[in-house]
């Protein structure tokens, strides 16, 4: 294999578990084959622009650095929510980006992130095809919601359902701690605009929630309230998940009805949060149970503490890929994960055109859904299980785990 230039890695979007994981990969890869830079981009694409570009090798600078990555939560070099314009009247744009690109000698693009982030891949292979252009862009999949097509699952998802499920186990068991002599009601809010994979994952949990509402089925609150009624009735311990993208019949998200936010993210997404605190509002406003509810938001993403093996490994394995596939001359594509068997759990890699992905949305299987949209079913179950399997120690120090963050050294 013959290795003509110099790499970068960027990472993008919502940061994950197991985000570093991958530029481990991507890093270790571009070692061993001999190339002379490892850049990466400090704020993704968004960074790149302002060439605020990061020499690696001058922060990762041995296998503990590598270990300790791997063990590091939220995105190492910075994460972005910047979308690329359209090539078409936006060509000054592309063209500072070649600039940078071969200022820097740069042959090798790598990008880690879920659906938005593989239209920049898109776009950037196209822009270099049409153009004559040598680069290889690849992108390496990363996100919680596990909503990428094509792969059979995301890096990143595992150890988020990990997270959820443990800490599902454990606010059952403290909700139920009261026994007979009071009746409460606890909604978990988790993350999960379309696709409701997170909370499915809920499930996972042995002793697992009472109801469990995702976004592909439409939410009835009457439905909603009659069922905690009945509930209420047979037992004093009711624990609930809820997608925060769960939708009335109309297409309204349900935390709008309280008044939610119309603010949008940096890739025009309506910003959702509110839809567990409206719905313990009902609950006590109609069948007079005392409800508080619990948002998980951020923390199921930054959970270095209980990842999944499995997670760790794949986000690894699938970087390392990514380097590889674009030292052979591959581009415009995205490194996809195929389960060969579920027991016992073997997977495959390989990688798959990234027009087939970027803006792509893959949601839970209606089959999967059960109890007229209440729960998930044993296929899901079969499904999700190896992923969450396996645990990966943090390094203690002063009593708190121990990450590695970036010095001020390594600036290009």
């Amino acid at each position: 294999m013959s290795i003509k230039g110099n790499i970068i890695i960027g990472q993008s979007g919502g940061p994950t578990a197991v985000i570093n994981s991958s530029l481990a990969g991507a890093i270790d890869a571009a070692k061993d084959a001999g190339v002379k830079k490892i850049y990466g981009m400090h704020y993704g694409i968004e960074g790149f622009l302002n060439e605020d570009i990061i020499d690696l090798r001058k922060h990762v600078k041995n296998s503990q650095d590598v270990s300790l990555l791997k063990r590091t939560p939220s995105a190492f070099l910075g994460s972005c929510r910047y979308k690329l314009p359209k090539i078409e009247g936006n060509e000054e744009v592309y063209e500072k980006i070649f600039s940078i690109l071969e200022k820097y000698d740069i042959q090798y693009f790598l990008y880690n992130g879920g659906n938005d982030s593989m239209d920049t891949v898109k776009m950037l292979s196209d822009y270099a095809a049409a153009h004559g252009k040598t680069q290889r862009f690849m992108g390496i999949p990363k996100t919680i919601d596990n909503d990428l097509p094509v792969t059979d699952h995301c890096p990143g998802y595992g150890s988020a359902a990990k997270y959820i499920a443990t800490s599902l186990k454990e606010i059952i068991a403290d909700n139920d701690s009261y026994g007979p002599y009071r009746t409460s009601a606890v909604i978990v809010e988790i993350m999960g605009r379309h696709a409701g994979w997170l909370t499915a994952a809920a499930a996972l949990a042995n002793n697992s929630p009472d109801l469990i509402y995702l976004p592909e089925v439409d939410f009835d609150p009457d439905d909603f309230v009659k069922r905690v009624g009945e509930l209420a009735k047979e037992k004093n311990s009711i624990v609930i998940a809820v997608s925060e993208g769960i939708k009335l019949a109309d297409g309204r998200f349900v935390c709008e009805l309280s008044g939610g936010s119309d603010r949008l993210d940096g890739f025009g997404h309506k910003q959702l949060s509110g839809v567990g605190a409206f719905l313990a509002s009902l609950i006590t406003e109609k069948t007079g149970v005392k409800a508080r509810s619990i948002e998980f938001s951020t923390l199921q993403r930054c959970a270095s503490h209980v990842v999944s093996r499995t997670d760790v490994d794949e986000a690894y394995n699938a970087g390392y890929l990514a380097a590889q596939k674009a030292f052979e001359g591959n581009t415009g594509e995205m490194i996809t994960i195929k389960v060969e068997s579920r027991r016992p759990y073997l997977v495959s890699y390989d990688s798959f055109d990234i027009h087939q992905v970027a803006n792509v949305e893959r949601k839970v299987p209606l089959e999967w859904i059960i109890n007229d949209g209440t729960y998930v079913s044993d296929e899901f179950i079969e499904y999700a299980r190896p992923l969450i399997m396996g645990q990966i120690e943090p390094y203690y120090s002063a009593g708190v785990p121990q990450h590695i963050s970036l010095s001020k050294e390594g600036k290009e």
